[in-house]
């Protein structure tokens, strides 16, 4: 476990925890706290959850299967009574009850010779923890480790796919999910060009030097078949979201796919050769292959009229958007919790999951779209924008747009 190191003018505050621990278990006298603070006060204390870990030893542990919290205390060496008093420890601060399996903890003995617990940290994240002092009663407060963010300008070309080019450069793994939800509008991820490019202007948060994931995204520009597409974030009393240089929102009122991450096997045509049937037919749709288990999402806000088990489609779902586009979504695996024709989903929504039911040789997902009641290419249509910025609030886009297009330039 990594250590920190504070700054004198910060002793103070460390001190603040110890006292507050000391003084709850009625072990010290104010003369000492003095005299232990002017001692700290000349040297360089290394601490860790308000802590002085320094003066301790320590020892890491995992939760079992079925350990409790009391066990694994009189497993490290609890006194009785602070056990008996766990036992019955009910704060808001944490549930005892509710450790799980797999969770970390830390337990940090006095050096003397004959070593006496004295704290045991219990870690529910790598940000939150529970401070747990134990003496001759049971004290235990919440301490959360500050975030650090920390603004970066990234940029990447795609030699395979977006997750390899992010895997490659050593970015944090969730800006490929980041990028593909900001463009999921406008960029067929399933049809990424060699040297399509990427820069984007975000947020990453550190827990002491770990990166545990990406804050705000605040600028990006994804050239794609050699177009440029900008994306701002702009939040005001009345929008919130990602918008073009002019100020039209990224977001339309269809998803460029009904899934993440997988690859077309089977384009749309009204001449192929049916790999069970062996027979010329058309195939009016776009195939997905992904592994069986993969969320299905709507494209767009909709009404279920259809849901069951449609021949060589296997499990179907078919929705309405409006008076013009119809979508389905063939040979799944299985629906959605609660999903029934009748249903209202939203745009993204998961509505099964990939599988290969009916006549299909393997998992995928066959999708397909009608406008006005005729098959179309689901890889052209065409999806208009959501409402723009209003016009009283594009003054104050436009300097945001400018102080960060440079970024990504």
């Amino acid at each position: 476990m990594k250590k920190q190191r504070i700054l004198k003018f910060q002793v103070v505050l460390i001190m603040a925890n110890v006292l507050f621990f000391v003084s709850a278990c009625g072990n010290t006298k104010n003369t000492e706290q003095e005299t232990e603070k002017e001692k700290l006060a000349d040297i360089e204390v290394v601490y860790e959850y308000g802590i002085p870990v320094d003066s301790f030893n320590s020892v890491e542990g995992v939760v079992g299967k079925g350990e409790t919290l009391s066990a694994i205390f009189g497993k490290m060496g609890c006194n009785g009574q602070v056990i008996h008093q766990l036992n019955d420890f009910s704060s808001e601060i944490f549930d005892v009850k509710r450790i799980k399996l797999g969770d970390k903890y830390t337990a940090y003995y006095t050096k003397d010779s004959i070593p006496t617990l004295t704290y045991v940290v219990y870690h529910q994240s790598v940000v939150d923890h529970v401070v747990f002092h134990v003496c001759d009663s049971l004290c235990a407060i919440r301490y959360q480790k500050p975030i650090r963010r920390e603004q970066k300008t990234s940029h990447a070309t795609i030699t395979t796919s977006l997750w390899d080019a992010i895997i490659t450069n050593n970015l944090h793994r969730q800006l490929a999910l980041e990028l593909s939800d900001i463009y999921a509008w406008s960029i067929d991820f399933f049809g990424l060009q060699k040297n399509d490019s990427f820069t984007v202007f975000y947020d990453e948060l550190y827990v002491d030097s770990l990166s545990i994931g990406i804050g705000k995204i605040h600028a990006a520009k994804f050239t794609h078949k050699g177009k440029p597409f900008l994306a701002f974030y702009f939040k005001n009393d009345s929008v919130n979201g990602f918008w073009d240089e002019e100020g039209n929102s990224l977001r339309k009122a269809f998803l460029k796919a009904p899934l993440k991450f997988s690859r077309i096997s089977s384009g749309f045509t009204y001449a192929r050769k049916h790999p069970i049937y062996k027979t010329v037919r058309p195939h009016t749709g776009v195939d997905y292959a992904a592994p069986t288990g993969t969320p299905v999402m709507s494209i767009g806000d909709g009404v279920v009229v259809q849901k069951g088990y449609k021949g060589g489609g296997g499990h179907t779902v078919k929705i309405r958007h409006n008076s013009v586009y119809t979508t389905a979504y063939l040979h799944l695996s299985r629906y959605a919790k609660n999903l029934k024709v009748g249903s209202h989903v939203s745009q993204g929504e998961v509505i099964g999951y990939v599988g290969s039911t009916g006549a299909s040789t393997g998992p995928h997902l066959d999708f397909r779209v009608w406008k006005n009641g005729s098959p179309i290419n689901p890889l052209t249509m065409e999806s208009p924008s959501v409402e723009p910025i209003p016009q009283n609030a594009l003054e104050e886009f436009f300097v945001l747009r400018d102080s960060l297009k440079q970024t990504v330039e």
